[in-house]
Order: structure tokens, then sequence, then C-alpha cells
């Protein structure tokens, strides 16, 4: 894909977030892996009105090349992506039910988001570990966002929302909806009795075709 494609696709992909609900004001933002670096939301910019010629360029080494200048956990996408080679965005939004998931999972410990439907393991795995707690924008948070996204597709931020990767940006939406769709299941399935979840054998053969 070229940039202006990659461009184009970017504010779009954001504005059905924002126009969802996914994100709200200027929270969340964006990151797609170029061949010659890597296009990113600028800071306090509203996913539901980017302008691509507007989004933040920056180089293979992270630095700012043009555009406004990008979002202030601009480290969070780099550790991410650093981490998962694989990966080709990184999607960080502010959705409700998964920030409520991140409010209620111990700090350093795995969400207890159980698999309910194929899908989320499908797009998201079998971890969904729980960073601790760091100011917004602080950079401290990186070498713990990294070591968590080496062995998960997606985090939560605790008390903040969840960062989900994918090897395409279209990927890594989906896998946010999921997300998002996965944890509204739990909590709204939370201390009902007679709930299924897939079972480890359902589980671990899904993983073993779409993992």
């Amino acid at each position: 894909m070229s940039e202006d494609a990659a461009r184009t696709q970017l504010a779009e992909l954001a504005k059905s977030l924002f126009d969802r609900g996914y994100s709200v004001g200027t929270a969340g933002n964006i990151c797609v892996r170029l061949a010659d670096g890597y296009l990113m939301t600028p800071t306090n910019s509203c996913l539901g009105r980017l302008v691509p010629a507007r989004l933040s360029k920056l180089g293979p080494d992270w630095a700012h090349l043009s555009g406004d200048k990008p979002s202030k956990e601009v480290f969070l996408h780099r550790a991410v992506l650093d981490a998962r080679p694989e990966a080709g965005a990184v999607v960080h939004l502010h959705s409700t039910y998964a920030t409520a998931i991140s409010c209620l999972t111990p700090e350093g410990e795995d969400a207890k988001i159980p698999p309910l439907t194929p899908y989320f393991v499908m797009r998201i795995g079998r971890r969904l570990p729980c960073v601790p707690y760091y100011r917004p924008g602080d950079a401290a948070m990186e070498p713990a966002v990294h070591e968590a996204a080496r062995a998960a597709k997606a985090l939560l931020l605790a008390n903040h929302g969840p960062v989900v990767s994918g090897a395409t940006l279209a990927d890594a939406v989906h896998a946010a909806e999921e997300l998002e769709e996965a944890a509204r299941l739990a909590l709204l399935l939370r201390g009902v009795p007679g709930v299924r979840a897939l079972d480890a054998a359902q589980v671990d053969d899904l993983l073993k075709t779409f993992g």
C-alpha cells in the first residue's frame, strides 16, 4: 500500500471508530508501519476529524519528519512495534468496556476475559496482559509495554485502555473492535450462572488455525 493510500485508510478507519464511540474527544491514537518509517495520529487530534495530509510522518528511528507533531504516546507504539516485528499497525483506544476491564484487572496480571466466542481467540489470542498504571504520556511505561507485547497481540494499560496490534491497520482495528465486544460480553455475563465458555481443546484448535 502506498503512503497516500495508508493516510487515507488511517483517517477513514479512525473516523469509523470515533463515530461508533470507541474513542471520545481527543482520546486514542493510531500508528501504521511504512516501508520508510511510520504514520501516526497527531497529538491532541480527534480520531473523527483527521486530515490525511497532516498525519505525523516519522522516520525509521522514530524522529518526526513531517506533518503535525505526533502523539505524546509515540513510545507506546514504538514499544509494541519493536516487540512485534510482524505487526504493521497499533491501535490505542479508550473504549468503554475494555477500559472497564483494565480497571478491574490486577496490575501485572492477565485480564480475566473468558473465551466466550471463537472470534475473541482468533483476533486476540490466549493472553491479554494488563500493564501497571502509569500517568498518560509517561515514557517510563515503554519497557513494561514492550515486555507485555512480546507475548501478546493486545494488552491493557491499567485504568487507561486497550492497545491492539495487527498485521495490517485493518487487522488491528478489527481486533480492537473484537476486544471491546468480548469485554462487553464478559461484563454482561459476570456472575450469571451457566455461562458456557470455549474449553481448552477448542481454544487450542482455534490458535492452531488462526493464532
